[in-house]
């Protein structure tokens, strides 16, 4: 819906009024076109909107044509999505504060914004020892290999490892900037940020030129936490941007994974600390794939004739809402996100409905949040 996204742009052109605040916004008001159209009054019974936010927001306003803003502002920004457009990232809009625009650069994969393809994040430190290197080409060229997307934040160190794993297995991956779309950052990554627009996608909240802030960077974080369905932490030391990705990632019931170290490396005591906490550890790419769900019946499948893999056993005499829940689930590992999709329902009825499917023994759950029919 074009007006629809004409306002998401616009909020996020307002002073003080963030990804968090512009969703409450959405939500209290049906769209953001109405909200624009809210009184003084109206916005102020919206939770975190005090008085001088609403005299902001009514200065702003007066300021800005949305429609016009839409227009200019595609003019060095063609490419971007908000959450009013099909293609937006959809476990993004699972968040609290999802990006009111999320600009890309590269090769677009509807099954990864449509949480079909299965992301897994990687990020680190930037100054890893030789085996935090070493593991993290391993993983993400294990990972690829097996279907999954790798996400991270191309910054120095894990990041750059992990980006440089997945692709020379000819696996897709995406950055996530803390810059603009179009500032490299650090710009010794420039060959791996052109290499990475071949085969995957270059991803920002921010707008073509903005530079390098401290500031942006935790808050990149969250993004890269949001896409991915388990975030994994190769090495990091006990203060480390990764473990505010892995903050986020608990925040947002992503699973959490950790490569064990030594006690006598300092950029392994993060990562040992999120062990500590219940993170689940990485073994070795087996294990992990094992984990997550990423080793289908590849004998099974390839013996199976084309029509026999698309059909699937008659549905038993259930519940309405079991029968839809079941129908979305297939005997190939099926995330949980995927039958949520698939069934149309919210994702508590969804759980409450695959815990009976269980119960009953026609459904069984695997590792990683992932379902498949008995």
């Amino acid at each position: 819906m074009v007006e629809e996204r004409a306002y998401w742009l616009a909020w996020s052109q307002v002073d003080r009024v963030g990804p968090v605040l512009i969703r409450r916004l959405q939500q209290h008001f049906g769209t953001l076109a109405e909200a624009w159209k809210a009184s003084a009054t109206q916005l102020g019974q919206v939770e975190g909107f005090g008085y001088q936010n609403v005299t902001r927001i009514t200065a702003a306003r007066s300021q800005i044509n949305p429609e016009q803003l839409l227009e200019q502002h595609s003019v060095k920004n063609p490419n971007f999505w908000t959450p009013a457009d099909a293609d937006y990232p959809r476990l993004l809009l699972e968040i609290p504060s999802p990006p009111p625009v999320l600009y890309y650069r590269g090769q677009v994969h509807p099954q990864e914004n449509h949480g079909i393809t299965p992301m897994v994040g990687i990020v680190g430190t930037r100054e890893p020892t030789e085996y935090g290197k070493r593991w993290t080409r391993k993983i993400s060229t294990a990972l690829a290999k097996h279907g999954f997307t790798v996400v991270s934040g191309m910054a120095a160190g894990i990041d750059t490892n992990a980006h440089h794993g997945c692709l020379s297995a000819g696996g897709r991956t995406l950055a996530v900037l803390g810059t603009g779309i179009d500032v490299v950052y650090p710009p010794r990554n420039l060959s791996l940020y052109e290499e990475i627009q071949k085969q995957g996608l270059v991803i920002s909240e921010y707008p073509a030129g903005s530079k390098p802030n401290r500031v942006h960077f935790p808050q990149r974080n969250r993004i890269i936490a949001g896409l991915s369905r388990a975030v994994l932490v190769m090495e990091a030391p006990t203060k480390s941007g990764a473990l505010i990705t892995a903050d986020f990632a608990n925040e947002f019931c992503r699973d959490v994974y950790a490569l064990p170290g030594s006690l006598d490396n300092e950029q392994a005591l993060g990562c040992l600390g999120l062990l500590s906490k219940g993170a689940h550890v990485i073994l070795n790419e087996g294990h992990l794939l094992e984990m997550l769900g990423a080793i289908p019946n590849l004998d099974t499948v390839v013996q199976l004739p084309l029509f026999a893999q698309e059909q699937s056993a008659p549905i038993p005499q259930l519940e309405p809402e079991l029968a839809k829940v079941l129908q979305s689930v297939t005997s190939e590992p099926t995330s949980f996100d995927v039958v949520v999709q698939q069934a149309g329902m919210d994702a508590g009825s969804v759980s409450s409905a695959l815990l009976q499917l269980e119960l009953i023994g026609l459904v069984s759950q695997l590792p990683g949040m992932q379902y498949r029919r008995c």
